[in-house]
């Protein structure tokens, strides 16, 4: 009885660690970015010659997690955003490399930290909750199992 429980408990705790892996050990990113106005800016490394106006700066850091806020997986909290003259920021933005120099960052989608897709914390409270279940579960069955051979 014993035997077949711990392995239980083994194969749940396996299943539990593979059901996210993403979610649970790191984020991978695609490509250097940063949110601004609630759209992520691809980062490239196209040197911007003349900025406009400062527009914003990174408000949050991670290469492990997505963030709320002007986020950024490649540059500090403090980087500033500059619009580019003659361009339209819905389109493109500069963002500070250094105190001189600037690069050019194209608007790709919209920013979403909500939901599955873009919340950790959810998916591994789903994640345990899903454990907890078959875990009772499996031990309730076991305990019965366990009742039945005594009394029968």
């Amino acid at each position: 009885m014993k035997k077949s429980l711990v392995i239980t408990i083994i194969g749940l705790f396996i299943f539990f660690f593979n059901l996210f892996p993403q979610s649970i050990l790191a984020t991978s990113w695609a490509y250097p970015f940063v949110v601004w106005d609630g759209f992520v800016y691809q980062v490239t490394d196209e040197p911007v010659e003349e900025v406009g106006e400062k527009i914003g700066e990174v408000t949050a850091y991670s290469d492990m997690e997505s963030l709320s806020g002007n986020f950024s997986n490649a540059y500090q909290e403090g980087t500033h955003y500059y619009s580019i003259a003659g361009t339209d920021s819905a389109d493109v933005i500069a963002v500070e490399v250094t105190g001189d120099q600037y690069v050019k960052a194209y608007r790709e989608h919209e920013y979403q930290t909500s939901g599955l897709n873009g919340d950790p914390g959810m998916k591994i409270g789903i994640a345990a909750l899903i454990f907890i279940t078959l875990f009772i579960g499996v031990t309730a069955f076991q305990f019965r199992k366990i009742s039945r051979n005594r009394s029968g």
